[in-house]
């Protein structure tokens, strides 16, 4: 039988703007950024893929620890597009993908079921939406799994959104989460407006 669909955790980047590797960053009850990006995905998810630069990193030693699959990705510096790419083809039989990022601590599983909600009652590609703005994660069917494979720059898959802006399933939610990402320690964090992160 055909797999559902697999989450994927992006969990390559080099944390540039943060100083030091911010997936390892503590959270305000200690656990790892990145760990708590995977955790709602492994609640709602059977199988989650994490895409990470180096396998015997710690980022990587956590994510296994949570039931994590972790796969390095040898061309990550060359942008998210590798990640989402090798992740794909890693899992090309899956019947789709939720695409989530691991600097976004904030999505809760309720979320990730929208999501995948979406995808199960066959929608194309499905994405959360807070006040206008399209967030994450992104869930894509597998008609999409040959051009995730071809994806090769730091846009993500940007490009294959705009193609199929038709077919682009958005779902208004009321979690600002789905729109922020950590580039910075949370005690300098300026949220845009009043948040409470998910119990």
């Amino acid at each position: 039988m055909t797999p559902g669909p697999v989450g994927i955790l992006l969990a390559a980047g080099r944390s540039k703007r943060f100083g030091t590797n911010k997936l390892l960053y503590p959270l305000h009850d200690g656990t790892p950024m990145a760990v708590a990006c995977a955790r709602p995905l492994c609640a709602v998810l059977p199988e989650v893929i994490a895409v990470v630069e180096d396998i015997h990193q710690e980022v990587a030693t956590l994510l296994r620890a949570e039931g994590v699959h972790v796969i390095a990705n040898p061309r990550a510096c060359q942008g998210m597009g590798t990640s989402i790419a090798c992740s794909v083809a890693a899992s090309v039989a899956a019947r789709g993908w939720i695409v989530a990022l691991a600097d976004m601590p904030f999505l809760s599983e309720a979320v990730i079921r929208t999501v995948l909600t979406g995808l199960e009652r066959g929608a194309d590609i499905v994405a959360p939406v807070y006040q206008g703005k399209r967030g994450h994660p992104v869930g894509f069917s597998n008609r999409h799994a040959e051009s995730l494979m071809q994806l090769h720059t730091d846009a993500g898959a940007r490009a294959i959104l705009a193609a199929n802006r038709e077919s682009l399933e958005l779902i208004e939610v009321q979690e600002q989460g789905v729109i922020i990402d950590i580039d910075e320690p949370l005690t300098r964090l300026i949220l845009p407006g009043p948040f409470i992160p998910p119990a």
